[in-house]
């Protein structure tokens, strides 16, 4: 697959290691598989140096680095290191040009050399040093609390952070060569996860995929959430519960509180945690105040993690029999509903901070709760799907999505008209109408908003 998006990055990198100004300290992280090591590997030139971290013993980390090193300098093979203080002061000497040194999975470094952290330090505020120093990993939490935590030797030193996210969905399209469903519908097993989309391009169907990659125990993510958690967190085993039992239905703090056998407020740091690594997020109703709001649930926001926990965990025992047949269409006969869930994420991503039907619009969101019924003193449940105010303040968008075939646009658009009339929040304010819908409807009134899969990929390419 070529190689996909990442052009802020690369500017940011080309632009901070630019050997014309003075000697840079770069900081590069995010979760496994982004394609961070490609990301720098793509701006280094010949000149400049490369290592990849394991996990080993100190002296023998400190060996293979001097090995390494050696090959452009070769006084360096010769020298005998008792610190990395002074394998990188020797380096330091040794060069009349400024290069790039890069230190890939950092992390490991200073898991079995504590010290490390503080030794570039050191040489940072030393103002001495002559080349380009990136370090990189894919430990969020390590890497955070190296670069954000003010108790940390390295805060405040880095003269770049670069937070490698996943990939928007557009390029997912452009990648595989997909039409715009089944763009959706990779992307809702996938994400944005540029070593997925290589890994799936060697199937020739996303069925054939699923089978080949998730579905057994020697598929190659079978374990793939188990890994990403040993990077980062301690109680893999809470965090996958957390996963599992979110996916099954609970959302609410007290529903997974009482699904876990814990008490609630003894969640509440593992769930944060979860959402700064993006891999859950909170959803609170819309114009709700995050802080104050009791409303908020939690979805599973890594596509890959919740596909996982959703149909891969509760099938562990079948797959382990073999019976790949089975799991398959069970996912088969599900897949409607949950794409749809990701579908309706991507339609409030698209309109979120957008130009769309004449209003720009603030941030997207979902919106349920109460409203007062026909009847006086009745109240009615209600539900829309995106809903977002116009930044000017004189709109409200109001949009249903559906991954269904085929539907009747003219009574979605009535029953959605009719329910934004009893929303406290669009009084005063001109009601925005739209359908998200997976393909053309029964019928085809000409008045009525439409947004369809290739519209949603358009306005998520749009600047």
């Amino acid at each position: 697959m070529k190689f996909l998006d990442r052009k802020e990055e690369i500017a940011e990198l080309e632009r901070v290691l630019d050997y014309a100004k003075q000697p840079k300290f770069v900081v590069v992280f995010g979760r496994r598989r982004l394609g961070k090591s490609t990301l720098i590997k793509r701006v280094l030139t010949t000149n400049d140096i490369y290592y990849m971290a394991g996990d080993l013993v100190d002296n023998v980390q400190l060996e293979m680095l001097q090995e390494l090193l050696a090959q452009k300098f070769p006084e360096i093979g010769m020298a005998k290191f008792d610190s990395w203080e002074d394998l990188f002061m020797m380096l330091n000497r040794l060069t009349d040009r400024q290069f790039t040194l890069c230190l890939d999975e950092f992390p490991y470094m200073v898991k079995h050399s504590p010290g490390l952290s503080s030794i570039i330090q050191r040489i940072l505020d030393s103002k001495t040093l002559k080349y380009n120093l990136v370090i990189c990993g894919s430990s969020q939490r390590m890497m955070q609390e190296m670069i954000l935590s003010q108790s940390e030797p390295l805060y405040g030193r880095a003269d770049a952070i670069i937070d490698v996210r996943p990939i928007p969905l557009p390029y997912l399209q452009e990648g595989l060569g997909l039409d715009a469903i089944s763009t959706v519908e990779e992307y809702s097993v996938w994400g944005g996860v540029p070593r997925y989309w290589e890994l799936r391009e060697e199937y020739p169907s996303l069925r054939d995929a699923i089978r080949g990659m998730l579905l057994g125990p020697t598929a190659v993510l079978y374990d793939e959430p188990k890994k990403l958690f040993l990077d980062d967190l301690t109680a893999t085993v809470q965090s996958e519960s957390l996963m599992a039992v979110i996916a099954g239905g609970a959302s609410r703090l007290s529903e997974i509180a009482s699904r876990m056998g814990r008490d609630a407020t003894s969640l509440s740091a593992p769930l944060d945690r979860l959402i700064q690594m993006t891999y859950l997020r909170r959803e609170i109703p819309f114009g709700e105040s995050p802080k104050k709001s009791k409303k908020g649930i939690y979805r599973i926001n890594d596509p890959m993690m919740d596909f996982y926990y959703t149909f891969i965990m509760p099938n562990m025992s079948s797959l382990a029999r073999g019976r790949k047949n089975i799991v398959m269409e069970d996912i088969e006969a599900k897949a409607a509903g949950y794409i749809s869930q990701h579908w309706e994420h991507l339609c409030r991503e698209a309109v979120s901070g957008n130009l769309l039907f004449g209003h720009r619009w603030g941030e997207a969101g979902r919106w349920w709760g109460s409203v007062a019924g026909e009847e006086k003193g009745t109240f009615r449940e209600m539900e829309f799907d995106v809903i977002a105010e116009s930044t000017d303040g004189e709109a409200l968008l109001v949009g249903e999505c559906k991954w269904t075939n085929p539907e009747i646009a003219s009574e979605l658009h009535r029953k959605l008209i009719e329910k934004a009339n009893r929303l406290p929040l669009a009084k005063n304010k001109k009601i925005v109408p739209v359908l998200f819908l997976k393909n053309e409807p029964k019928d085809k009134p000409n008045d009525i908003t439409i947004v369809y899969p290739q519209d949603v990929i358009g306005a998520l390419y749009a600047d």
